[in-house]
């Protein structure tokens, strides 16, 4: 099936009364067709990554038959407002209001159609602070944690530390937010997402700048019954095994598959925490997530190896 339809920009407004747009992208239909059977794909972005980077990922997902709706979270792209300096926007805000509104808004705008979702980096941990998590049926999350510091990867972990829990923090109280275009370090980010990152302990409940008590935190993530596939590249240095499964302990609830990918098993010299989303992992890297989100199982020649609580398994 191909896709000949341009995406459609989309305004939903969060229940503390902020406006988060993004792009939706529908199939085309057939006569005979039932969407009310068709799946919906939520994007849940990284921090500081505009929506607009998952274009590529949304529409090969649309042309497999999924509706996709991809968003900007507050502060961010779509959704910025036209002063940073000041604005209120953390991670749980973030995942509290934002997913929550997005998921919302694909109820009300899809009827009875299942829900699924993406989540990158710090978007799979956002997915389990929304209320409505419990809709998603099969989800898949890439580096997905929520960066304490002690999980990067060792030998990068010094030079992290001073660039994201240091440098940004201190720039973020001078200039009112980070600048992190004028940087080159992807988008502007707001201060108290900064906080939140900076600050962020072993326990996100006990470091979330969003009042939310630790047991409520705890219950929404485990409140989601996902088939969830956790996919972390060996050289991610915020997605190691350690960041990974750590995010991974709160999702209780849910059917939960770690998949760990070498560069090497799929024949190319590095993917890192971003590249997974490039179009040149077309054919490697993005079926795995597509046969996922229709089946939630990996083929038996999947590249990488699969961690379980009590053994690891080897693919390919």
């Amino acid at each position: 099936m191909t896709d000949k339809t341009d995406p459609v920009r989309f305004i939903t407004r969060t229940s503390d009364g902020v406006d988060i747009s993004g792009f939706e992208w529908r199939p085309e239909t057939r006569e005979g067709d039932e969407p009310v059977t068709r799946p919906v794909v939520i994007i849940c972005a990284a921090t500081a990554v505009r929506c607009r980077y998952y274009a590529r990922f949304a529409r090969y997902l649309c042309q497999h038959g999924f509706d996709v709706l991809t968003f900007d979270y507050r502060g961010i792209g779509e959704s910025r407002p036209k002063k940073l300096r000041g604005f209120r926007a953390g991670w749980g805000e973030w995942g509290l209001f934002d997913v929550e509104a997005i998921l919302q808004y694909a109820q009300a705008r899809f009827p009875g159609q299942p829900l699924y979702a993406v989540g990158h980096s710090i978007g799979g941990f956002a997915l389990g602070l929304a209320p409505s998590s419990h809709l998603l049926k099969h989800v898949v999350t890439v580096g997905a944690q929520f960066a304490y510091w002690r999980d990067y990867a060792l030998q990068s972990r010094r030079r992290m530390f001073m660039k994201w829990h240091i440098f940004m923090p201190v720039l973020a109280r001078s200039v009112g937010y980070f600048p992190g275009a004028r940087l080159g370090w992807l988008e502007d980010v707001p201060r108290h997402v900064v906080h939140d990152w900076s600050r962020m302990g072993p326990r996100a409940e006990n470091s979330l700048s969003l009042p939310l008590a630790a047991n409520r935190l705890q219950q929404h993530f485990a409140a989601m019954q996902a088939q969830l596939l956790a996919i972390g590249l060996t050289d991610d240095p915020f997605g190691t095994v350690a960041a990974v499964e750590r995010l991974l302990s709160y999702y209780t609830g849910s059917n939960r598959t770690h998949l760990r990918i070498a560069p090497d098993d799929i024949g190319v010299e590095d993917i890192g925490h971003f590249a997974f989303f490039h179009n040149r992992f077309e054919n490697s890297l993005w079926p795995l997530a597509l046969g996922w989100l229709q089946n939630g199982t990996l083929p038996d020649n999947a590249p990488g190896m699969v961690r379980t609580p009590d053994q690891e398994q080897n693919h390919g």
